[in-house]
């Protein structure tokens, strides 16, 4: 004999499933951001704060006119990050920091290419991999500091800042 599930008993729990499955990789990420953000000196419910802060900072760009040319800062992709390297760089020792953004500077902006349409492209997974490379070879006792501080800063300096006249070549085309 075969038992049959109706069908909208059978959506509503793959509804009912889903939703489950969405709660609980929210709060994996939040304990492994929490955990991430002690590791950093900050209590965890600061990781939460941060968060919340680049989500909703990641839609307002800031303007700086230049000409007639207008250039935005992106508030949860660079005004926050940048804040936070720089509070997290008086916890090392600045020649560490120094070297590792001049570092992963130089690689990233190597690496980063231009993109029609899209802009200055690099692939994901690799600042961070560099970053966290670049911070145990540097320091690993201050890893996790570093690796935040080189990445965020070498990315934005070597993607951002370095290939400003290439994507703005790219934007008159």
């Amino acid at each position: 004999m075969s038992y049959q599930i109706h069908p909208g008993i059978r959506a509503s729990f793959i509804v009912f499933l889903f939703l489950i499955l969405v709660l609980i990789l929210i709060f994996v990420s939040l304990n492994i951001f929490g955990t991430a953000f002690r590791k950093l000196g900050f209590p965890p419910e600061y990781s939460v704060y941060f968060l919340f802060l680049s989500l909703l900072g990641g839609n307002v760009n800031l303007p700086v006119k230049v000409e007639k040319i207008t250039i935005t800062i992106n508030l949860g992709g660079a005004v926050i990050p940048i804040v936070m390297s720089g509070f997290l760089s008086t916890m090392v020792s600045p020649v560490d920091v120094i070297i590792a953004v001049l570092i992963m500077t130089f690689l990233i902006h190597s690496i980063a290419r231009p993109v029609i349409g899209r802009g200055i492209a690099i692939h994901a997974l690799l600042p961070p991999f560099l970053a966290a490379a670049t911070a145990l070879i540097i320091s690993p006792h201050n890893a996790p500091l570093i690796a935040y501080i080189s990445g965020t800063l070498g990315c934005l300096i070597g993607i951002d800042l370095l290939n400003l006249k290439k994507y703005l070549i790219l934007e008159c085309r």
